[in-house]
């Protein structure tokens, strides 16, 4: 599967950006989530909870392919 992404142009900067992009989500969404008052603040927080886990994956992904790069 890395081999086949590394083929298909994907680099492991992209993926490296993908997990910074889901922390800035989730704390985006952490902070938005603060300033509601209503039954959508606990929606809110999970949502944010759901985007954080997204990042290590990314970034596995990342050194994945960094890993197929120096091949």
């Amino acid at each position: 599967m890395i081999e086949m992404l590394h083929d298909s142009g994907i680099k492991s900067e992209y993926a490296y950006a993908g997990g910074f992009a889901s922390i800035a989500l989730s704390l985006g969404s952490w902070l938005i989530s603060r300033a509601k008052s209503d039954d959508s603040k606990a929606q809110s927080d999970r949502w944010g909870i759901f985007v954080g886990h997204w990042a290590p994956t990314f970034f596995a992904l990342g050194i994945a392919l960094k890993l197929e790069e120096k091949k």
